[in-house]
């Protein structure tokens, strides 16, 4: 008994010594748990606290509570017309901000339900949204998100700026500390948000800086480039696939990845209708779920949209602008006020379409019927090797000569290898197989274009249009492009007779005028029709030029003198560099089309030159105006002069034989117009000019370049190349009230007619006849 005693009492002694031995542990571990809690309650706030004020510079800066309101990072500038129309924007981020008001309903709602519904009861971090985030990865179940919708936005902003001192040394440690130290500055700049603005506010920002793909960022463009809609006219369906997207905008990109976007969009209504918005009844819900995705797909870029060329030009201008001024034109906010109508500009870019599709249809036929090329020399040859010297100025040659070597047999075959393309057609887009030979081959059968309208009175450029497609024809042929102006010079030449005494009624003969260059045989300057030397035929000077009768044109050159004629010419408004010999009355010398708007301006304005510009004003972000655009004018004629000159351009509408007699009746009625054509000697260029009481519109019409020719002298004269193109787009102008374009009378000046003019229906008893022989002298 004694002995069994004994041996409990030896097994107790040695469990309380195993227990006192195993259990020593608890103390101490409770210990530091106490230690861990008061270091997590007291230190948490501490950290938090050092990393708010960057302590020591450890973890980086913290953005400023202005840069929350406005991230400057990637705020795009947009270019307004004088209608107020967004012609488009110039970005790094295709971004465009909106205000509060300018959401739908249906959108904030359906943002807030689906993203943070207790969004109007926490302060920016939300505790329940965390502890369920926490018990769902102890329970490895689905439980949401933990972040608010204002850390969603610190988020945001945080990870947008592009600041690199915003990361500290300890975040440069690895990707877990950087991840710690950014998530707490989110936390901070959340509360901040909630202290700072409203939640209306909050909402607001967190769409503005949101990623939605497809080069759209922020609500705004979403809703353009998806639904081609504003943001308040979003519905619930557009606002579910929208909002869906905000997790992972590409995965559930409804254009790249419909099936996942229509799962998602669906997603999003149960929680609507769950929520009890909108959505009532479950057959509500089945019906709206059973709904296709529907879009009005169209991204942003520089080749859709209005005034595509245009836009190209003035951001080459507004580049240069914005260096001189410490600017960065592509996350400003910049608003750009231009002169562009934009319905003048729709409809100068339809009328090119539309007649450029006929003209060349008619250049491929042609060409084709007489089984040549259109590239040829000035005696009317072939140029056998053309396609072998232009294939070596593209991209592709280069590239291929670099890797290959210039003479190797790889260049060859690499520049004859046919791949997939897609291809530029009157008709639309095709795809085909080219190879760097074909396309080359292909591109330089198309003719390009020119149209540029202005005000004359105020210099304000109204359409601005450089070609038919910019995807595919980039080059600028209203202002960079420079080609022979022919018969569209020879105003300037009258202009100037005008200017010395001569008077519209004035009477000559058409007989060729002897020109003697020194070294050179002599010159008679032909016309385009009849006689080499003239026909003799007498004819008043407004009707020699509405005939466009070459000999009477240099008649007044070899009167007046090359130098004269280049000196006036500069003053109405032409800029380049022109060559003071015989040939220039009859255009020989390479201009713009902008210069020529320009100067034609001047006889309408009452002799007052204008420089024609495209920008009003530009103001900031914030609506301050950075600076106001003003005319430059000056007077370059007197108003009688300038008078006369319309006089003798409205000939070519009313004098018989005129070159613009084949205006459309519809234009002419109850309306005044002056118009001059012009076609190059050698049929590569063809011009009209066009003025009216309030716009005057220039239209240029050839090849790529000047070896291009039209197939005849008669197919490419200005009257059947770019006459039309005027006349169809001041059709649409006059159809459309709205524009402010309108039928009318030219300005006569205000100290009435020097001349007596009846419009041609006889001469005034002052006429003077000069019977104009080849021996006369010149003054």
């Amino acid at each position: 008994m004694s002995t069994s005693r004994s041996s409990t009492k030896t097994i107790k002694s040695r469990i309380d010594k195993i227990l006192k031995t195993r259990l020593k542990w608890i103390p101490r571990a409770s210990k530091y748990l106490w230690i861990a809690f008061l270091v997590f309650i007291l230190g948490l706030p501490l950290y938090v606290f050092t990393v708010s004020i960057d302590l020591f510079g450890l973890y980086g800066g913290m953005p400023s509570i202005r840069e929350v309101e406005n991230p400057e990072n990637d705020l795009s500038s947009e270019i307004i017309s004088a209608d107020g129309v967004s012609l488009g924007s110039y970005f790094r981020y295709n971004r465009s901000q909106v205000h509060y008001h300018e959401l739908s309903p249906e959108l904030v709602n359906t943002l807030l339900i689906s993203e943070d519904h207790r969004f109007y009861q926490h302060s920016g971090l939300d505790l329940p949204a965390f502890f369920r985030v926490i018990k769902g990865l102890l329970t490895f179940s689905k439980s949401g998100g933990g972040s608010t919708l204002t850390q969603q936005l610190a988020k945001n902003l945080y990870t947008q700026n592009t600041d690199k001192s915003l990361d500290g040394p300890l975040a440069r440690l690895g990707s877990i500390p950087r991840r710690l130290i950014q998530k707490t500055k989110e936390w901070i700049i959340a509360v901040d948000l909630e202290e700072n603005f409203t939640k209306e506010e909050i909402i607001t920002m967190y769409l503005n800086t949101c990623d939605f793909s497809s080069n759209a960022f922020g609500i705004k463009v979403a809703a353009e480039t998806y639904f081609d809609k504003e943001p308040d006219q979003l519905n619930l369906q557009e606002s579910a696939i929208l909002v869906g997207m905000l997790q992972a905008p590409s995965f559930y990109n409804p254009k790249r990845n419909p099936k996942n976007a229509l799962k998602k969009r669906n997603e999003v209504l149960l929680k609507v209708y769950r929520q009890g918005y909108k959505i009532k009844t479950r057959k509500q819900f089945d019906s709206i779920k059973a709904l296709p995705i529907e879009l009005d797909y169209s991204v942003r870029n520089q080749n859709k949209g209005l005034a595509t060329y245009f836009r190209t030009v003035l951001g080459n201008y507004l580049l240069n602008y914005c260096n001189e001024k410490g600017i960065d034109l592509y996350n400003s906010g910049l608003k750009i006020y231009t002169t562009i109508d934009s319905k003048l500009q729709r409809y100068a870019e339809e009328a090119m379409v539309e007649e450029m599709k006929t003209l060349q249809e008619q250049f491929f036929k042609e060409w084709k019927r007489r089984n040549r090329n259109p590239w040829v020399d000035e005696d009317g040859r072939e140029i056998k090797d053309f396609l072998e010297r232009r294939i070596r100025q593209t991209e592709a040659y280069k590239a291929y000569a670099e890797k290959y070597g210039e003479n190797s047999d790889s260049l060859k075959i690499m520049l004859k290898l046919k791949k997939p393309m897609t291809i530029y057609t009157t008709k639309g887009e095709r795809d085909t197989l080219f190879s760097s030979y074909d396309s080359l081959n292909y591109y330089k059968r198309f003719l390009q274009a020119g149209l540029m309208a202005m005000d004359p009175n105020t210099g304000h450029i109204k359409a601005w249009v450089c070609g038919v497609d910019h995807k595919y024809f980039k080059f600028d042929h209203v202002r960079q492009g420079k080609r022979q102006p022919g018969s569209t010079f020879k105003p300037f030449v009258y202009g100037l007779a005008m200017e010395n005494g001569y008077q519209p009624s004035d009477v000559r003969r058409d007989i060729s005028p002897q020109f003697k260059i020194p070294g050179q045989p002599s010159w008679y300057p032909a016309n385009s029709e009849g006689p080499p030397k003239g026909t003799g035929e007498r004819m008043t000077l407004r009707q020699a030029m509405a005939r466009s009768i070459n000999s009477i044109t240099a008649q007044m050159m070899q009167a007046l003198g090359e130098e004269n004629v280049v000196e006036f010419a500069h003053r109405v408004g032409i800029e380049s560099k022109l060559d003071a010999v015989p040939s220039l009355c009859l255009g020989t010398s390479d201009v713009s089309l902008y210069e020529m708007v320009g100067a034609y301006c001047t006889f309408v304005n009452g002799g007052i030159n204008t420089k024609p510009y495209f920008i009003t004003r530009i103001e900031d972000k914030n609506g301050n105006v950075i600076e106001n655009f003003v005319p430059k004018t000056r007077e370059a004629i007197n108003e009688q002069t300038a008078y006369k000159m319309v006089y003798m351009l409205k000939g070519g509408v009313e004098e018989r034989h005129g070159t613009s007699q084949g205006l459309p009746t519809s234009l002419r009625e109850n309306n005044e117009i002056g118009g001059k054509t012009g076609t190059t000697n050698d049929a590569s260029d063809g011009w009209y000019m066009g003025v009216t009481h309030d716009l005057v519109t220039g239209v240029w019409v050839g090849g790529d370049e000047r070896g291009i020719h039209f197939p005849s002298w008669d197919f490419g004269q200005g009257a059947r190349t770019a006459r039309p193109i005027w006349a169809k787009f001041m059709l649409k102008v006059y159809a459309d009230p709205s524009t402010g374009i309108t039928k009318g009378y030219f300005k006569k000046p205000s100290s009435g007619v020097d001349v007596s003019i009846d419009h041609g229906r006889q001469l005034p008893d002052s006429v003077r006849v000069q019977d104009y022989e080849p021996e006369d002298i010149r003054n």
